[in-house]
């Protein structure tokens, strides 16, 4: 099945190229080259996932990030030519997958594309009980799955569900990878490394502020504090662990 990526840049140069290489990948492209116009194209062809600049006029990626997450989990990867740490961490914060900083490899970005979206179709697939690239995701979902319970959590990998303390819960899709791994592995620590290697397979710049902020949202979500957390623990110069609910 043709997957179709929204890509969103003010740079026409930029987005024929990122183009012209998704589309020799295989990917049905349709393209903006603003906010307004990314808002519309992404209600009016439901892509798979966005390519967006941070920098694109009216409104930014940051405010289109925001608006887009109130109606949807879709996969965002954020290109920014910013060289603000910050910048970054305020896109993944509001809920965008990934980021790829400017001047980029046109072949590391289908990279990350084929990565989140083969871990958003694949996810399910999964019956990982340790760390390192899902290998077999390929296989079917297994319907027998049982839902994860861990205290007040619970998780559903067939559905992709997360209640805590018996409400929804909304996570993107990479959130969920994460929460759940950490989940099927209670009291295990994880390095940050060790986390952003499971779910894609390989690492790159910046990704332990990726792991942090995404850690920030699942923690934000289940209404967990990480000086005093009921689920997440963070081990100082290491990465992260899931605090055993039994007991």
């Amino acid at each position: 099945m043709e997957r179709t990526i929204l890509v969103v840049d003010d740079e026409p140069k930029i987005v024929r190229l990122v183009q012209g290489y998704l589309e020799q990948s295989g990917y049905r492209v349709i393209t903006a080259f603003d906010g307004s116009g990314c808002l519309q194209a992404f209600r009016r062809h439901n892509p798979d996932l966005i390519v967006l600049d941070l920098m694109i006029p009216a409104p930014d990626g940051i405010e289109v990030t925001r608006e887009i997450r109130k109606e949807s989990e879709i996969p965002i990867i954020m290109l920014t030519a910013r060289g603000e740490e910050s910048d970054k961490l305020v896109g993944l914060e509001l809920g965008a997958d990934d980021y790829i900083a400017k001047p980029f490899s046109p072949k590391e970005l289908v990279a990350r594309v084929r990565a989140v979206l083969r871990r958003v179709s694949s996810a399910t697939a999964r019956n990982q009980t340790g760390y390192g690239p899902a290998a077999g995701a390929s296989s079917a979902p297994r319907a027998q799955e049982k839902p994860l319970v861990a205290g007040d959590l619970q998780l559903d990998p067939v559905e992709r569900r997360v209640l805590c303390d018996g409400k929804t819960v909304s996570l993107t899709s990479y959130q969920f990878d994460l929460l759940m791994l950490l989940v099927r592995n209670p009291g295990r620590v994880f390095s940050r490394m060790q986390l952003v290697e499971s779910l894609q397979g390989h690492t790159y710049e910046g990704y332990e502020r990726t792991v942090d902020a995404h850690m920030k949202n699942i923690r934000r979500a289940l209404g967990d504090d990480a000086k005093q957390p009921r689920f997440i623990e963070t081990v100082r110069g290491v990465g992260y662990r899931f605090i055993n609910q039994e007991g």
